[in-house]
C-alpha cells in the first residue's frame, strides 16, 4: 500500500514538473495589468498570464505606450498597435485572444483609460480632378476624438486640421493635444490655452 502511495505522488510530481512552462531568453518582463504581462524578445512582443502562460504570442505590431515607464499593457481589455501602410503608421487595438478589434486606422492614439481613448481620426476628401495629370485631387484632415472600446466616437475635441503629404508620407505627424483628467472629462491645449470637455455617454 506504501509502495504504491508513493509511486502515484511520484506520477503526480512528474505530471506537474513535466508540462511546466518555462519561457527563456526574454529581454523584458513588464508588470501585471488586467492579468496579462508583456514580456519582450528584440523588438516583438507578447503576452502572458498569471500561470506564465503565453496568451498572445510574439509579435512586431504591439504599441509600447509613451510614459515614465514604457511597455505594452491591457486597459478596458485593449491593446494599442500599429500597421504601416504607405510609409505611415497607423493605429488600432487588439483584445486579450490578440484579435483586432478596432482597425489601425488612426493617425495617433493612447491607451484606453477608464473606457475611453484619445485617436486622431483621418477624413479624406475628394475635391476634383487635375486634368492635365489625370490625377484625383484629395485634400486630408484629421480630428481628435474620443472612442469607447467598440471604436465608436462618443465626443468630438477640435479639428478638423489640414494634413500635409509629400510622395504618400506624412511630413510631420500631429501629436494628441488632450488627455483624461476623470471618468467623464477631458482637458484640450488649445493654441497654449486649456479647455474642459464633458464626455458625451448618451452616443455609447
Amino acid at each position: 500500500m506504501k509502495r504504491i502511495l508513493i509511486l502515484s505522488i511520484g506520477l503526480i510530481l512528474f505530471s506537474f514538473y513535466g508540462t511546466a512552462q518555462i519561457i527563456k531568453d526574454i529581454d523584458e518582463i513588464t508588470p501585471f495589468h488586467e492579468e496579462l504581462a508583456a514580456i519582450r524578445k528584440g523588438n516583438k512582443w507578447a503576452f502572458i498570464n498569471t500561470k506564465g502562460e503565453t496568451i498572445i504570442p510574439y509579435r512586431e505590431d504591439i504599441v509600447a505606450s509613451k510614459g515614465s515607464e514604457s511597455y505594452p499593457y491591457f486597459s478596458n481589455e485593449r491593446c494599442l498597435i500599429k500597421q504601416i501602410k504607405n510609409d505611415i503608421y497607423y493605429y488600432g487595438y487588439i483584445d486579450k485572444s490578440g484579435k483586432t478589434v478596432i482597425e489601425p486606422e488612426y493617425l495617433n492614439a493612447i491607451p484606453f483609460n477608464d473606457g475611453y481613448a484619445i485617436v486622431l481620426k483621418i477624413a479624406k476628401e475628394e475635391l476634383g480632378k487635375n486634368d492635365l495629370l489625370d490625377k484625383k485631387v484629395i485634400s486630408y484632415s484629421y480630428d481628435e476624438v474620443v472612442i469607447n472600446p467598440n471604436g465608436t466616437i462618443i465626443t468630438h475635441l477640435s479639428g478638423p486640421e489640414h494634413l500635409i503629404f509629400s510622395k504618400d508620407k506624412l511630413k510631420k505627424r500631429p501629436g494628441i493635444q488632450s488627455y483624461l483628467i476623470s471618468s467623464n472629462l477631458v482637458a484640450l491645449n488649445n493654441n497654449s490655452r486649456w479647455e474642459i470637455h464633458v464626455i458625451n455617454t448618451t452616443k455609447e
